[in-house]
């Protein structure tokens, strides 16, 4: 699918990861609905990018649309154990919607991104007691976690944003981004069921 001429809406869409989204959007001529909860913030990234682009290209929304997101990798952390059961069944979600996407021969097409850690804001949040509740305590061991996997910048995880809309054979797919391996795709055996139906 070209992204020229769409609307998209991105959540998230004031700092950060979302932030990256919009803007790689928009470079590839999209309209763009930034939703964020941060009103303030929302505000400044519609102005900013208002500079660099049409207004008429962008529309904020105040909207609290998700509890804190800490994006990591796919892995256990001992620290996280409920964020990290919610990200392992998002994939499982993903993977199945997008079977009974292609059996329902709707057209949609459902994908995930699983990047590692991100520099972004959320990443300050493990100095606060508020956001790592009894955890806190752990907080050196994700740091030195941090210095071990690297930080990823958002416009990298924009660009394989793109990638997963451009690309119309991609459905069910899982791309993870990381510092090792850029962005690449987590491959999952075809079930018999699977093989024999397509």
């Amino acid at each position: 699918m070209h992204v020229n001429g769409k609307v998209a809406l991105v959540t998230g869409a004031a700092q950060g990861i979302g932030r990256a989204f919009a803007e790689a959007l928009l470079l590839k001529g999209a309209k763009v609905a930034l939703v964020d909860w941060n009103l303030e913030t929302g505000v400044q990234c519609k102005a900013a990018l208002d500079e660099q682009f049409e207004p008429q290209k962008t529309l904020f929304i105040q909207c609290d649309v998700a509890d804190q997101q800490q994006l990591r990798g796919l892995m256990p952390v001992a620290q996280q154990p409920v964020y990290c059961a919610s990200k392992h069944g998002i994939v499982g979600f993903t993977r199945s919607a997008a079977l009974a996407a292609n059996l329902m021969n709707s057209g949609v097409r459902l994908n995930a991104i699983c990047p590692g850690f991100v520099n972004t804001a959320i990443l300050e949040s493990i100095e606060k007691e508020e956001n790592m509740g009894q955890y806190i305590e752990y907080k050196d061991h994700i740091k030195d976690m941090i210095k071990y996997y690297g930080i990823l910048d958002p416009p990298l995880i924009a660009s394989g944003l793109i990638t997963l809309i451009e690309d119309d054979a991609l459905n069910g797919a899982i791309m993870k981004i990381t510092t090792s391996k850029g962005i690449h795709f987590q491959d999952y055996d075809t079930t018999p069921f699977q093989a024999k139906t397509q």
